[in-house]
């Protein structure tokens, strides 16, 4: 029976291809699905569609709890929107680890840039998946990209420790830190700064103007530490009021600087061809892991094997490696 609201593949591909905010929807639920018979439906329109992405700018946007990434993107999204560009906006929830619920709120809080017709905003929920993005984020992403968006956010669940993987799917990736709150390099992870292509300290107003440019000096300082980057891109340190509308075209003409460069030295191109040999190899992880938990001997012996690690019978690895034996046999 034809599962209720399924479209045909043909269907998909034309309201993506069209720019069809609601045919976009509709695909990116397809490709969110959990349904074995939509996975499939989902691998196919990514084939189809697949000549006409990678002609947009990827973003990513990470940061400290309160720093404001909504309130940043919704500002900083209007400058790219008036620069004569289409925005996507792929908002990444942190899922419930008791319920597996999200609250999706991020969309209600950009209230403005939603109602934009250059504008595409779509939240997600992270799900089981680490790195402050979904399983699925790669494959919206493309979607967007073939739907015709030249400039797509990837705004994280925040900084974490393993808040790394966004930095394998996007061009440039944007730190946003606070002011005032404490000491700021103890602030932040070590390595998220390293992967930083440029540090925007929000909400430089007020009285935190004189805070966010002594912050401003420390992190350049700090940076200098780290050893160089492959592409030969020196991260820059920002200030910017979202509130004020203050530093965000500034670091507008940043991205479009760093965009510009590294198509010209070519590393743009080879980072691309990187992180699609590193999106294979996590492809495989998640089907053999997936593919693991669903065989049906794995799962008459699981609970058994539950049961002697539960008891001590049986230590952690011995039995995963027994049960990986079964597995692969």
């Amino acid at each position: 029976m034809k599962r209720r609201n399924r479209l045909s593949l043909e269907e998909y591909k034309s309201g993506v291809l069209s720019g069809d905010r609601v045919g976009l929807s509709r695909a990116i639920t397809l490709v969110e699905s959990t349904l074995d018979s939509d996975n499939e439906l989902a691998a196919k329109l990514i084939d189809e569609v697949y000549q006409y992405t990678g002609n947009s700018f990827r973003v990513g946007i990470t940061g400290v709890p309160g720093v404001g990434k909504s309130t940043f993107i919704e500002s900083f999204g209007q400058h790219v929107i008036d620069s004569g560009k289409k925005l996507a906006v792929l908002t990444i929830d942190p899922s419930s680890q008791k319920t597996g619920g999200s609250i999706l709120g991020d969309k209600t809080r950009m209230e403005k840039l939603s109602r934009s017709h250059q504008a595409f905003i779509r939240p997600s929920p992270s799900g089981d998946a680490l790195g402050g993005v979904a399983h699925k984020t790669r494959e919206t992403m493309l979607l967007c990209e073939a739907a015709g968006y030249d400039f797509i956010f990837i705004e994280t669940v925040g900084v974490g420790q393993s808040e790394t993987a966004v930095k394998n799917m996007v061009d440039f990736f944007l730190l946003l830190m606070l002011a005032g709150a404490g000491d700021e390099l103890q602030g932040i992870k070590k390595g998220i700064m390293e992967m930083a292509d440029a540090i925007a300290i929000n909400k430089a107003d007020g009285e935190n103007i004189n805070n966010a440019q002594k912050a401003k000096k420390e992190y350049q300082n700090a940076l200098h530490l780290f050893p160089a980057n492959e592409n030969g891109w020196i991260p820059k340190v920002k200030t910017c009021s979202s509130l004020n509308d203050e530093g965000l075209q500034s670091i507008l003409e940043l991205l479009n600087k760093f965009n510009l460069e590294q198509k010209e030295s070519g590393f743009f191109d080879k980072n691309r061809k990187e992180q699609a040999i590193h999106w294979m190899h996590q492809t495989i992880h998640h089907f053999l892991k997936q593919n693991f938990y669903k065989s049906p001997e794995i799962l008459k012996k699981l609970s058994n094997f539950e049961e002697e690690v539960r008891n001590g019978n049986k230590h952690s690895v011995q039995a995963a490696r027994t049960l990986l034996n079964h597995y692969f046999k």
